[in-house]
C-alpha cells in the first residue's frame, strides 16, 4: 500500500502549487466578477454588492476591451510563428557543432530569458528612440527619414512584438536543443550514407522526430502571447491611444489603476476561456494529425 502512495507523494507539491496559484485565483476571479468590488470594497468586503452578469455585459460592450483583444490577436499572429521558426532555426544551427565556443554560444542565447524586463526595456527604448535611437541613426546614415517606432499606431505593435520575440526565443531554443540531442544519430548517419542532403535529412528525419517538441513549444508560446503584458507595459504603457494595449494590460489598468476589480475579474474569466479554447483546439488538432 505504501509503495502505491509514493508516486502521489512526489506529485503532491506540484498539485498543491497548481491549486494555490492556478485553480484558486480563477475561482476567486469568478466570484469577484459577479460583484462591483472596488478599492473601498477591499477594506470592507461587505460593501461589495452582487451585480450578476452586469460586468460581463459591460465588458462585451466596451470598445477598449475589443481593441485590446484585437491587439492581442495581432501580437499572437506576429509573434508565435516568429518565435517558433526562429527558435528552431537557431537550435538547428547550434546543434551542428560542439566545443567550448558553441557551448558558450548556447548560454548566450539564453540570456534574454533571465534578463530583467526593466533592463530590456531601457535598452530597447534607447534603440527605438525617435531622436537619438540607434535604429533611426542607421536610417539616417542610409538617407532615410526617422521612424516613430513606439508612437506610430501602425508601427507600435510590430515594434513591441520584436522585443517579445527576442525574449521569447531563449527558452524555446533550449527546448529544441534538448529534443535534437535525443534524436538517434544512427538515423542521420544512415541517411547520409544513402546520399541524402542535409536539407533532406532535416525535412525527412529531424522535423518529424521533433513533432512533439514543436507542438509543445507552439502551444506554450500561444498561451504566453495571449497573456503578453511585460513588453507593452514597460515600452508604451499601452499607447498611443491604446494601439499597443494587450488584454492583460487592459485588465491590469482596469483593476489596479481604476480600481474596478469586479470588471477586471470578468475580463480575466473571458481571457481564461479564450486561452483554454485555443489550447484545446491545438491539442485536438495534434491528436487528429497523429491519428
Amino acid at each position: 500500500m505504501s509503495r502505491q502512495i509514493i508516486p502521489y507523494a512526489f506529485i503532491a507539491p506540484a498539485m498543491l502549487l497548481l491549486l494555490a496559484f492556478g485553480v484558486l485565483p480563477i475561482a476567486v476571479a469568478l466570484l469577484v466578477s459577479l460583484t462591483d468590488l472596488d478599492l473601498a470594497g477591499l477594506g470592507d468586503w461587505a460593501g461589495a454588492g452582487y451585480v450578476g452578469l452586469d460586468n460581463y455585459r459591460s465588458l462585451l460592450a466596451d470598445s477598449a476591451f475589443w481593441q485590446a483583444m484585437a491587439n492581442t490577436g495581432v501580437y499572437t499572429v506576429l509573434g508565435v510563428p516568429a518565435v517558433v521558426v526562429t527558435s528552431l532555426a537557431v537550435a538547428l544551427l547550434l546543434n551542428r557543432s560542439e566545443g567550448r565556443f558553441f557551448r558558450a554560444l548556447r548560454a548566450f542565447y539564453f540570456v534574454p530569458a533571465v534578463t530583467a524586463i526593466v533592463a530590456v526595456s531601457l535598452v530597447w527604448g534607447y534603440l527605438y528612440n525617435t531622436q537619438f535611437g540607434l535604429l533611426n541613426h542607421l536610417l539616417g546614415v542610409a538617407g532615410l527619414p526617422p521612424v516613430r517606432w513606439l508612437t506610430d499606431p501602425a508601427l507600435v505593435k510590430p515594434s513591441v512584438a520584436v522585443v517579445a520575440v527576442w525574449r521569447g526565443t531563449a527558452l524555446n531554443i533550449i527546448i529544441f536543443l534538448a529534443a535534437l540531442k535525443a534524436i538517434p544519430r544512427e538515423y542521420l548517419e544512415a541517411a547520409a550514407l544513402d546520399g541524402a542532403s542535409e536539407l533532406r535529412r532535416i525535412t525527412s528525419i529531424v522535423l518529424p522526430l521533433l513533432r512533439f517538441a514543436i507542438v509543445f513549444v507552439t502551444v506554450t508560446t500561444v498561451i504566453a502571447w495571449l497573456q503578453i503584458f511585460d513588453e507593452p507595459y514597460v515600452l508604451t504603457k499601452g499607447g498611443p491611444l491604446g494601439a499597443s494595449t494587450s488584454v492583460s494590460l487592459f485588465l491590469y489598468q482596469q483593476g489596479f489603476s481604476s480600481g474596478r476589480f469586479g470588471y477586471a475579474g470578468a475580463g480575466t474569466l473571458v481571457l481564461f476561456l479564450v486561452i483554454a479554447a485555443v489550447t484545446l483546439l491545438q491539442v485536438r488538432a495534434r491528436r487528429l494529425d497523429a491519428s
